[in-house]
């Protein structure tokens, strides 16, 4: 059995920006990415993250927060939602936005527990809180696939399930079968390692 679960220490944002790389590199078509934490926890420098790893500019990369999602064409296509104002953009997913997620490319959501009712089954959950060292800590989470999941569904979840391998510097793996490319680099996501904070956003 794959693990459900896998924690990374972020010793500063390069370490954030390395682990959003590697799961830009690995993330399947189809993938929705749920990022949570309080504000300034490093869920918009992740994303930048996740851009690169998709081929798009870390630069075109800013909070949507307020718009309803911005677009990036990469390798596959990039979804970045901000639900900060809940109502807002649980009203855009309830009229149809919702048909975005888990479609042709990548969904990234901020502040994901704020729109939890509307997010489909299986994606991945990342939780990012500080550590007393400054730094930060990243909790990756697979949310399986609902009792009447579909073969697509089922086959997401298990390209997901891949994703929570171990790895090279203990982030993302770096050989699943179906993901392209290496995982972070040394210096990226390691486990248990101390550092100084680098400048980590929302």
């Amino acid at each position: 059995m794959k693990p459900e679960r896998a924690e990374f220490e972020l010793p500063d944002a390069e370490a954030t920006l390395a682990l959003g790389e590697a799961l830009g590199r690995l993330l399947p078509e189809g993938a929705v990415l749920a990022l949570d934490g309080e504000l300034g926890a490093g869920k918009t420098t992740l994303v930048r993250g996740l851009a690169c790893g998709l081929g798009i500019p870390e630069e075109e990369v800013s909070s949507p927060t307020y718009t309803l999602m911005h677009q990036h064409r990469g390798r596959l296509e990039l979804l970045h939602f901000d639900a900060w104002m809940a109502s807002r953009e649980g009203a855009f997913l309830a009229a149809g936005g919702r048909e975005w997620l888990g479609g042709g490319g990548v969904a990234a959501i901020e502040w994901a527990c704020n729109v939890s009712a509307f997010l489909p089954r299986p994606h991945l959950q990342l939780w990012l809180e500080p550590t007393p060292a400054g730094g930060r800590r990243a909790r990756l989470t697979l949310i399986e696939a609902g009792p009447g999941a579909g073969a697509r569904e089922r086959e997401l979840e298990r390209r997901l399930r891949l994703v929570l391998s171990p790895g090279l510097s203990g982030g993302p793996a770096a050989a699943a079968p179906e993901a392209p490319g290496p995982g972070p680099a040394a210096g990226g996501p390691a486990a248990s390692t101390p550092g100084g904070a680098g400048t980590q956003d929302a």
